[in-house]
């Protein structure tokens, strides 16, 4: 199944949570953080304006982004977890 976003939203998978912290601890199931950061998978066309014209999204699809903790709606489509984000949730774009 494939979710296709509308105006200015677009579709994140999350990355998977840490499982370690970084001294080595194994982190339980109960005291892992809530992923911030995840892979665009799919993007709206952007925003109406009130030209008619569409603001295009500065991500693409495969961009890693960072995003708020208690951003979007979160979703699960065939057992896969999913995050639908406004563009005005993102914080970021990793750049390499």
């Amino acid at each position: 199944m494939k979710i296709n976003p509308l105006e200015d939203r677009l579709v994140v998978k999350p990355a998977e949570a840490e499982s370690k912290t970084p001294t080595g601890i194994v982190l339980p199931e109960t005291a892992k953080e809530k992923p911030t950061r995840g892979t665009v998978i799919n993007i709206g066309p952007g925003k109406m304006l009130d030209s008619g014209k569409r603001a295009p999204l500065p991500v693409h699809v495969g961009d890693e982004v960072y995003y708020g903790k208690y951003a979007g709606t979160e979703i699960k489509v065939d057992e896969e977890k999913f995050v639908i984000l406004r563009e005005s949730d993102l914080l970021g774009v990793v750049t390499r």
